[in-house]
């Protein structure tokens, strides 16, 4: 196997473990996944390293040079896409066929494409939903699953965070979010954001993918708007996160039933797990990792007391590095 002498991670003053030194992709390209689609695709790490595929979050995210830092890049061979609509992938904020499914054989084409038998599968908040999905379908090309910020796309979990329920713990920012629509259509926000993110009008996609971006943004941290992402800034970012975003929670995540990933959690019980969830995540709260741990009791499971929903918050960073450092010999 084609490595060099082990890069330890950064270890910080409370004797936490840190990021890996940063990397740049030995590869990259676009992959034609069918449907008017291309999804823009990295690795990095070692050519001849254990294979891994990190899956971003929203959905409407993308992938960034942090997520790279997960991983020991002297052991790794780590893949990153950006999701159908997503980052650089094209054409950006598209909704034509972009489904759950649609992204779970997306995954399935890459692996193909890379020459891959088996990988680990890394997500965190949607990309642990995508994660468990994907594994759900192919258990056997699934070597390990380290997911973070659990989120599995119920009705519940929407209403609270879309609704009734963090509302109540920023009622600041839940008065920016609620601002831009009418009163008489505030009894089911994603619908009117639905209907605001898919105008024909751009400007008013605009205004309407501002201020979910900011919701997301102003709840996603302990640090407080300082961890706020600064992409949320950018005009079109902000308008493919929120679209792409809004139309699957419209559609309850492209699910058969309500909790259909939890109730096929028996699927998976046999492939090594870790759990990393934040005490005082406010965005995927922690009922729901607490849910998934129960049904899946082989996982490695692991709160977080002083840690928010960001993958970059310090504890959160040392728990993934120690259940990345793990995966490479279960």
């Amino acid at each position: 196997m084609d490595r060099i002498a082990p890069v330890p991670s950064v270890m910080s003053s409370a004797g936490r473990r840190g990021l890996y030194l940063e990397t740049e992709p030995f590869n990259s390209g676009w992959l034609d996944v069918g449907d008017g689609h291309e999804i823009f695709f990295e690795e990095c790490g070692v050519r001849g390293g254990v294979p891994a595929v990190v899956l971003h979050g929203g959905p409407g995210g993308a992938i960034n040079a942090t997520m790279r830092r997960f991983f020991d890049p002297t052991r790794w061979r780590v893949a990153l896409f950006d999701q159908r609509g997503c980052g650089k992938s094209r054409p950006n904020a598209s909704l034509d066929a972009n489904t759950t499914w649609t992204l779970v054989e997306d995954i399935e084409r890459l692996r193909e494409h890379l020459g891959i038998e088996k990988w680990c599968v890394f997500g965190g908040s949607w990309g642990s939903t995508l994660a468990l999905a994907y594994a759900i379908r192919y258990p056997e090309r699934v070597t390990g699953l380290v997911l973070r910020g659990i989120f599995l796309v119920t009705e519940r979990e929407l209403k609270w965070f879309y609704q009734d329920g963090a509302s109540m713990l920023f009622p600041d920012a839940w008065e920016r979010f609620q601002a831009p629509i009418p009163p008489a259509e505030r009894g089911d926000m994603i619908s009117a954001y639905h209907k605001r993110l898919t105008s024909p009008d751009r400007r008013v996609q605009a205004e309407a993918a501002a201020a979910w971006s900011q919701w997301e943004g102003d709840t996603i941290s302990l640090r407080g708007p300082e961890a706020r992402p600064s992409k949320f800034n950018e005009v079109d970012f902000a308008i493919a996160f929120a679209r792409i975003e809004c139309h699957f929670f419209a559609n309850k995540g492209f699910f058969d039933e309500d909790g259909w990933l939890l109730k096929n959690v028996h699927r998976i019980r046999h492939i090594p797990g870790w759990i990393v969830q934040g005490r005082f995540d406010v965005v995927t709260p922690l009922e729901t990792a607490w849910a998934l741990g129960k049904a899946w009791p082989e996982a490695r499971f692991e709160i977080i007391w002083d840690a928010g929903h960001a993958s970059t918050e310090p504890g959160v960073i040392d728990a993934l590095i120690r259940a990345t450092d793990a995966a490479l010999t279960a």
